[in-house]
């Protein structure tokens, strides 16, 4: 009597490797939504606060004698008795190199942390023609969804001289990292305010007829005024 032995078929290999590489991309994946919904939450929902910028001495000596020249610092920070005396009677005069105004992205962000609590909040970059900041915004408890929180907001600003003529022009603006839609924006956005507003007496025609030069280049922001 002939009996027959049933094997029981093994199963097969590429089965086997198929469900391990979907479990390996199920936890890559786990992994990756779980890493990014944290960088969302710490970086726009509850983001901390922008570490100070801090200056050299010797940094800050210069930066100090380009607020003098601005008529800002030195005697001007002293209590009024001590800058009475060290104030001395002289005839008026101008001085042709204090038309240029000059400084570092270093040197801005170094100011916010001059006796102000803004250098945590507040970051200030300089690129060609371009100002950007960023700035951590606390709302207040009765402001819907983000109540008590903090919120994150981007803007660039382009700053540029061109045909004779300085250009300030509203890049965007973004809120927690969401592009602010420009009708939001009063239809702003890329538009040329000096070249908007400059035909009409006020402060953007002023300003344009009071700058001889306006440029943003390797981190540093000049501006030439007119006589």
């Amino acid at each position: 009597m002939n009996s027959t032995v049933s094997e029981s078929p093994e199963p097969p290999t590429q089965a086997k490797s198929f469900s391990g590489l979907k479990v390996l991309i199920i936890v890559l994946v786990t992994v990756g939504v779980t890493l990014g919904a944290v960088w969302v939450v710490r970086t726009y929902i509850y983001p901390s606060a922008f570490r100070p910028t801090e200056l050299s001495a010797r940094e800050q000596s210069v930066v100090d004698g380009k607020l003098e020249q601005l008529g800002v610092g030195g005697i001007y920070d002293a209590e009024p008795a001590e800058s009475a005396r060290l104030l001395e009677p002289e005839p008026y005069r101008e001085d042709e190199g204090r038309r240029l105004i000059s400084f570092t992205e270093k040197e801005l962000n170094g100011l916010l942390a001059y006796n102000t609590d803004l250098a945590s909040r507040l970051a200030i970059d300089l690129s060609r023609n371009l100002a950007s900041a960023k700035l951590l915004l606390p709302m207040d408890e009765d402001v819907p969804f983000v109540g008590g929180k903090t919120i994150r907001i981007d803007a660039g600003l382009e700053l540029s001289f061109t045909s004779n003529r300085p250009v300030v022009a509203l890049r965007g603006v973004s809120v927690m990292g969401v592009p602010v839609p420009n009708a939001w924006l009063g239809n702003l956005k890329d538009v040329d305010l000096v070249q908007q507003f400059g035909s009409d007496r006020g402060f953007w025609q002023a300003f344009a007829e009071g700058i001889e030069s306006l440029e943003i280049e390797d981190g540093e922001l000049q501006i030439q005024l007119k006589d």
